[in-house]
């Protein structure tokens, strides 16, 4: 089943084209990456994908439907999540209360019921907190969740933004760059957690530089080069394609 579906994706800005026309199918189940040279568009694709830049040109369907131009909080309701290059948390909030945080667009309480702290607001909060436990569990900082999250080491920064995300039980979610600053213990440690994501029924897509770590997640890579896509394929096809390689290394 396709769950994305963004074809002929333009955007510019002034006269700058940083999209040039692309088409990009995600289907559900799989952990797409998008690689390329700094600079390529990816980022560009993740922001109109997900509302904080309107497509010059294109459309883009999710689960059908289309999405192209809306607000980023209505297609994080329709369940695209992400995260984002530069994490940013709530530092002088907890752990917990960050990935609370996170769940608020499921909550129905009003402020009066929170002022009031009536047996509805009781009811959710005890939800939130116990959803909110389970997830800290399966990312792997059961340990910390009464920390403040400024603090807490970079690796565990980048677990908490992708608990955050995954709290609001999205059907997909976009990761940018999650291995950026990890040595190569706590790489491994990510492909583990996004493997598990993946089998959690979660579909993945992840922007990222380092090429091992694509090459041994990814069902299928798509390679852009100056706001184009130049190749798509299993990894290791796109990794002997000439056109790549020049991408990157030049004539």
């Amino acid at each position: 089943m396709v769950l994305l579906e963004a074809d002929g994706i333009t955007k510019s800005f002034g006269g700058l084209q940083a999209l040039g026309g692309v088409d990009f199918r995600i289907h559900e189940g799989e952990l797409v990456s998008i690689v390329g040279p700094n600079g390529s568009g990816k980022t560009t694709l993740f922001n109109v994908i997900t509302g904080f830049y309107k497509p010059t040109k294109g459309t883009i369907k999710f689960k059908g439907n289309d999405i192209a131009g809306l607000s980023p909080y209505k297609i994080a309701r329709a369940g695209i999540g992400r995260t984002f290059q530069v994490t940013a948390l709530f530092d002088n909030l907890s752990v917990l209360d960050n990935v609370i945080v996170g769940l608020h667009r499921q909550t129905a309480s009003t402020m009066i019921n929170a002022l009031m702290r009536d047996p509805c607001y009781r009811k959710e909060e005890r939800a939130c907190v116990e959803k909110a436990t389970a997830m800290l569990h399966f990312v792997g900082l059961e340990n910390c969740e009464n920390d403040l999250a400024g603090p807490v080491p970079s690796f565990s920064r980048k677990r908490l933004a992708i608990a955050i995300a995954l709290v609001s039980n999205p059907s997909l979610l976009l990761l940018d760059e999650p291995a950026a600053g990890l040595n190569v213990e706590e790489v491994d440690r990510l492909a583990a957690l996004l493997k598990s994501i993946q089998k959690a029924g979660v579909t993945l897509c992840v922007i990222e530089h380092k090429m091992k770590f694509v090459m041994s997640l990814s069902n299928r890579v798509m390679v852009l080069n100056e706001g184009k896509k130049i190749a798509e394929g299993a990894p290791v096809e796109v990794s002997q394609d000439s056109r790549v390689i020049t991408a990157y290394l030049g004539k």
